[in-house]
């Protein structure tokens, strides 16, 4: 019973931690979130994935390690650039309509890409694979992918990088599909 009370005071005084900041920097907080944004309905996102995050780690909201606003700008700041990478990461969608309909050609060219792509993953090691693959097939971001590899960010980050160099160096040492590769020597 005395571990429920405590759960109820707990959330009782969480709730009144964040009631607290809001009221106290909502709306300086919302005003830079709108001006990073450009976009109220995201503004206002940010704002409340900054309150969560400053819920789930109250110990960095003391002041002894530096001012509560300086920390909450700077985390709306950063919840802020993770969602502009994340969104110029993806391709714009676009709406299928009568006057936009998809083009049904031969895959016969994505077979190969894919098959090419694949020859290349398998020249590479196996954590520069599984990097890869974290990042570019699961959509992990570096931090959930050095979380979920138990490596660090800058690990995750210099294997990315090495990685993609193989492939790239990979894909310009291979002809192209359907390109004739001259033979020396061969009188014609």
């Amino acid at each position: 019973m005395a571990a429920v009370w405590s759960r109820r005071r707990d959330s009782a005084a969480d709730e009144v931690l964040i009631r607290a900041l809001y009221e106290e920097h909502g709306g300086a907080l919302l005003a830079y979130a709108s001006r990073l944004t450009g976009d109220r309905a995201a503004a206002e996102d940010v704002v409340q994935e900054t309150l969560l995050r400053a819920w789930r780690h109250p110990e960095a909201l003391t002041n002894s390690k530096g001012s509560v606003r300086g920390w909450l700008f700077t985390v709306a700041r950063n919840i802020a650039t993770d969602r502009f990478r994340a969104k110029s990461r993806r391709p714009t969608e676009v709406a299928e309509s009568p006057t936009n309909v998809p083009v049904h050609d031969d895959h016969a060219g994505e077979v190969v890409d894919s098959i090419v792509v694949l020859d290349a993953l398998e020249q590479l090691s196996p954590e520069h694979r599984e990097v890869l693959h974290a990042i570019y097939f699961q959509g992990h971001t570096v931090a959930e992918a050095a979380e979920s590899l138990g490596v660090p960010p800058g690990t995750i980050k210099s294997r990315t990088y090495y990685a993609l160099r193989r492939m790239r160096e990979t894909f310009t040492s291979q002809p192209a599909p359907g390109q004739v590769v001259a033979m020396r020597g061969v009188a014609g």
